[in-house]
C-alpha cells in the first residue's frame, strides 16, 4: 500500500513529537517532519507544497503566517494551535490578547471536535483542531444541555486539572521541576484562552460557566470534575442513559457504569474521552467527571482523527 506523506511543523514540541508517534502506527500515512524557525517560517512552507495534508503544532502567530502559503500550494491543514478556533476577529482578540491576521481563513476554519462538528470536517481545507480543556468539557456538557436536564440559572463550575505538558515545551519559570513537583496551582482564573471554545460548543452563556484550569505535578492528562444542578428530580442513570444515546457508534467516548468515575491511568496514550457521573437526586446536585490525555484526545490523536475523516479513511485508523 502506499502511504501517503502529511507534515507536520512544529514536531519538536510536546503535540508535535506525540504526532511523529502516532502516526508511526498509522497504516496509510508517513510523517514528515518539517523544519522552521518562528522567526523565518518560510522554508517549512516551501516543503509542504504539494503535501496533501500538513499539520501545524505551531504557536497561533507562526500558523497565521504558514496556512495561507500551505494552502495556496495545495495542502490541508490541521492546527493544533488556538489561531483558527474561535468564530470571529473580535473574540480572538479578546481572549488571546492579539490581532488576528487572517480573518478570512479563521471565517473559512472547520472546527474539528469529530463528535459535534463531524458534517463540516471531511470536506474542510483548513481544521482548527480544538484545546485539550475544551475537548474533554464539550464531551461532558453538551449532551446534558442538549437533554435540558441542567438547571442553568445554578450554573456549572468546571474543575479543570491538567498535566504540566500541556503547557508547552518552550523553558518557563512556572513549569519548571522545582516550581512544579509537590506542588498545585491555580492559573489564569477567570481569563483562560479555552473558555470561549467550551462556551461556543456547548452553547453557554459566559455568566453561567465558571472554568478553573489548575496545573498538577505530573507529565500527561486532564481530569475535569464539572458541578451543576439537575432541573428535574433524575438519578445517574438518567444522566448515563442521555450519555449512552448521545455517543452511541462513537468510538473514543467511554461512559462508566454509575457509581464509577474515571482516572488519569484509564486514559493516559489513548484517544479516549471517559466520563462518569454522580448524583444526589433529593438536592438535585450532580457531578460529572471527564478524563482524556492532552496530548492525545487533547491534541495529536484528535488531530488523527481529524486527517482520517479529511482523507476518507476509517475514524479510527491508527488509534486504536
Amino acid at each position: 500500500m502506499d502511504h501517503v506523506v502529511a507534515g507536520i511543523v512544529g514536531y519538536r514540541g510536546y503535540s508535535g513529537a506525540e504526532l511523529v508517534r502516532c502516526l508511526g502506527r498509522h497504516p496509510r500515512v508517513r510523517a514528515l517532519t518539517l523544519d522552521h524557525r518562528e522567526e523565518d517560517p518560510t522554508d517549512a512552507a516551501a516543503r509542504a507544497g504539494g503535501l496533501p495534508i500538513v499539520f501545524l503544532a505551531t504557536p497561533p502567530e507562526v500558523s497565521m503566517e504558514l496556512a495561507p502559503r500551505m494552502l495556496a500550494a495545495g495542502s490541508k491543514l490541521i492546527d493544533l494551535s488556538g489561531a483558527f478556533r474561535l468564530r470571529t476577529p473580535a473574540a480572538y482578540s479578546t481572549w488571546y490578547k492579539e490581532t488576528h491576521t487572517q480573518q478570512d481563513l479563521l471565517a473559512e476554519a472547520a472546527y474539528g471536535l469529530p463528535e459535534f462538528c463531524r458534517e463540516r470536517i471531511p470536506g474542510a481545507r483548513l481544521v482548527a483542531n480544538p484545546g485539550c480543556y475544551p475537548t474533554a468539557a464539550n464531551l461532558a456538557i453538551r449532551p446534558l444541555l442538549d437533554a435540558g436536564v441542567v438547571d442553568r440559572a445554578c450554573g456549572i463550575v468546571c474543575d479543570a486539572k491538567s498535566g504540566v505538558s500541556g503547557a508547552g515545551r518552550k523553558p518557563s519559570l512556572k513549569t519548571s521541576f522545582c516550581e512544579v513537583t509537590e506542588n498545585f496551582s491555580a492559573y489564569s482564573v477567570l481569563q483562560h484562552r479555552h473558555v470561549p471554545e467550551i462556551l461556543m460548543i456547548s452553547g453557554l452563556e459566559e455568566r453561567e460557566f465558571s472554568f478553573t484550569a489548575q496545573l498538577l505535578p505530573i507529565a500527561r492528562g486532564i481530569l475535569e470534575t464539572i458541578y451543576f444542578r439537575t432541573a428535574a428530580a433524575i438519578g445517574a442513570e438518567d444522566l448515563l442513559e442521555i450519555y449512552r444515546r448521545r455517543y452511541a457508534g462513537e468510538p473514543f467516548i467511554r461512559v462508566h457504569p454509575a457509581g464509577h468515575v474515571p482516572d488519569l491511568h484509564a486514559v493516559a496514550h489513548t484517544n479516549y474521552c471517559d466520563i462518569g457521573v454522580t448524583v444526589d437526586r433529593a438536592t438535585g446536585r450532580a457531578v460529572v467527571v471527564s478524563a482524556i490525555d492532552n496530548l492525545v484526545k487533547g491534541a495529536a490523536g484528535q488531530a488523527i482523527q481529524n486527517m482520517n475523516l479529511m482523507l476518507g479513511y476509517p475514524e479510527t485508523e491508527g488509534l486504536l
